[in-house]
């Protein structure tokens, strides 16, 4: 019986057992913004997936929006998550750092002193925040920045990406998805600015094209995969007029590159509205390295759309949370344990590593 899904595959310069994807998922366990042993054995007991993509990690002060999530901008974070590393490559699994900053998605009351919410333009998102210090906030206006403040931004992101291989990661994943700071540079209806980021697809494009091609120079594009979500809604994004021009022409100057995956974000099982095939299509025939699919994936349809050639790869978020051995209970066919939704972002163990 052919299955892909338990298959190797060459992601790189490392070889991936299977073709099972840890997808990244927010779990605020970094309490003061480093990772832990808590998170060193939450990570390594999944170190049979193939490839596991973390959390996602601040390149920036600036960027850790949300109540404890973790940063790789100093050497102490650095070292925090060289723990982590190593639990995972103790276990022959392998690890890329997704960089995530949280941009206008974030609170003034969840950001270290001196740090300031910036976004591409002073637009507000909708709706409500947690913060620990007064519970649920709403949204406030963030700083436009500056055209400097941008290019100090993106050599934040190639710094940290640099960190990230020093802390022994296999490779850095962008988080241009989901509505944070590279997604508010790409959408239109966050994106108003005039400047050489702003207006155009080329100028809306330029900000993660200049940390992409920068990241390239100093830790390869064999080490740099992205993220993308084309059609999502998530922090007041959504589709917009010429999407699949733009999402196919994105994926093509970032092959161009060299980056070594791009994994394109589905959440409609989630509620959200479906993604086009079509855009997934062009994505994967303008884009020469891995792809890495997603969206509520069971093992039957993982293992019909690598088939189909839909992907190189599927990532599965939620399932990985409740059972770390994700990959044997797929393998054998046996039940999966539920999850609690109710402990996805609480501190402490209950939730986190308490499944066995």
């Amino acid at each position: 019986m052919n299955r892909p899904l338990f298959e190797p595959v060459q992601l790189g310069r490392i070889k991936l057992q299977n073709r099972l994807a840890m997808a990244p998922m927010t779990r605020s366990r970094a309490i003061g913004n480093l990772a832990n042993d808590m998170i060193a054995k939450y990570y390594a007991d999944r170190a049979s997936a193939g490839l596991i993509i973390s959390e996602g990690i601040s390149p920036s002060p600036n960027g850790l929006g949300y109540a404890r999530i973790p940063g790789l901008f100093n050497q102490e974070q650095a070292a925090s998550w060289k723990k982590v590393t190593d639990a995972v490559h103790a276990k022959g699994g392998h690890i890329f750092a997704q960089l995530m900053h949280t941009g206008r998605a974030s609170h003034p009351d969840n950001l270290p002193p001196g740090a300031k919410m910036v976004a591409p333009s002073a637009i507000a998102l909708s709706g409500k925040i947690w913060t620990d210090t007064k519970q649920e906030q709403p949204y406030t206006t963030p700083h436009e920045m500056t055209t400097e403040e941008v290019k100090a931004t993106i050599q934040e992101y190639i710094k940290s990406a640099e960190l990230a291989i020093q802390a022994g990661f296999d490779g850095v994943e962008l988080h241009g998805a989901n509505g944070y700071l590279i997604e508010q540079f790409l959408n239109p209806k966050s994106n108003k600015r005039t400047d050489m980021y702003g207006g155009s697809d080329e100028n809306r494009m330029r900000f993660v094209l200049e940390i992409a091609k920068g990241t390239v120079e100093k830790i390869g594009g064999d080490r740099l995969g992205i993220r993308v979500s084309p059609y999502g809604v998530f922090n007041d994004t959504g589709p917009f007029e010429g999407i699949e021009k733009f999402y196919s022409t994105l994926a093509q100057k970032l092959s161009d590159l060299g980056l070594v995956y791009i994994h394109v974000v589905d959440h409609s099982a989630m509620g959200a509205p479906p993604v086009n095939p079509e855009i997934k299509k062009l994505i994967q025939q303008n884009f020469k390295g891995l792809y890495i699919t997603s969206g509520g994936y069971d093992e039957k349809r993982a293992e019909q759309d690598l088939m189909d050639k839909k992907g190189d790869l599927v990532a599965i978020g939620r399932p990985f949370i409740s059972n770390p051995d994700l990959v044997a209970k797929l393998k054998e066919g046996k039940p999966l344990t539920p999850y609690d939704p109710t402990t996805f972002y609480t501190p402490g163990e209950k939730g986190y590593n308490d499944y066995k």
